[in-house]
């Protein structure tokens, strides 16, 4: 089926913030005496925000501060550090100038909470760009179920098989590839292995490598440079 929207993951891929949720999740947890290790952390790495705070709360239950309080110390420790410090990942506004210019819808499908989405967009300038704004809070299940996804190919009004993802995590890969979309996983980290195979359709290291290698741009902008 043709391709007709394309769909962008937030963090990672619009904006360089992976870090920031590292370290708000130790200066936070770690100030209520929450053990936090790296082994932990790991499998915190791609929950929503209020599923890592319930995460942490049943390890080492703390006194007085409720969930919201904290999750909500956590996004606000995301959100000064994404205002002080977000930067863009290399070759996203080309990529996304390539696709807009080519007539495609341009989504995006977070499992930030939603409140950071217009955040990112603003520090980076992009808003102009998506006309359907997805956050895992919304729904039942994050990523890596595909509710987000479906949901957003719904807001598009277009068949998931029409929609192209991009994502830097297996539960974003596997959200997409469960909803039945394209998928493209920047591995700016390396973290790519075999197993991983039959989630991706296309891999790229860069935006630059994307746009090079123009299998999934819009006709009308292969062999043109953004």
């Amino acid at each position: 089926m043709k391709h007709e929207a394309i769909i962008f993951d937030m963090d990672g891929v619009l904006i360089d913030s992976e870090g920031f949720w590292a370290t708000a999740e130790r200066e936070v947890f770690g100030a209520l005496g929450v053990p936090l290790t790296t082994a932990l952390t790991k499998q915190t790495a791609t929950m929503t925000t209020a599923e890592v705070t319930k995460f942490w709360y049943e390890l080492a239950p703390w006194p007085d501060r409720s969930l919201a309080a904290v999750e909500n110390d956590v996004i606000d420790y995301v959100e000064a550090q994404i205002r002080q410090k977000g930067k863009a990942i290399e070759g996203i506004e080309d990529v996304l100038e390539l696709f807009f210019k080519g007539g495609f819808k341009i989504g995006l499908a977070t499992n930030a909470p939603y409140r950071l989405v217009p955040v990112v967009l603003e520090k980076l300038k992009i808003s102009r760009y998506f006309s359907v704004l997805s956050a895992a809070e919304f729904e039942a299940k994050g990523k890596p179920d595909p509710a987000i996804y479906l949901h957003t190919a719904n807001k598009l009004q277009l068949s998931p098989s029409a929609c192209i993802v991009v994502e830097d995590s297996r539960s974003g890969l596997i959200a997409a590839k469960k909803a039945g979309m394209t998928t493209v996983f920047l591995d700016r980290l390396g973290s790519f292995d075999n197993s991983m195979s039959e989630l991706v359709d296309l891999r790229i290291t860069s935006f630059a490598e994307f746009i090079a290698h123009q299998s999934l741009l819009p006709p009308s902008s292969q062999g043109q440079n953004p």
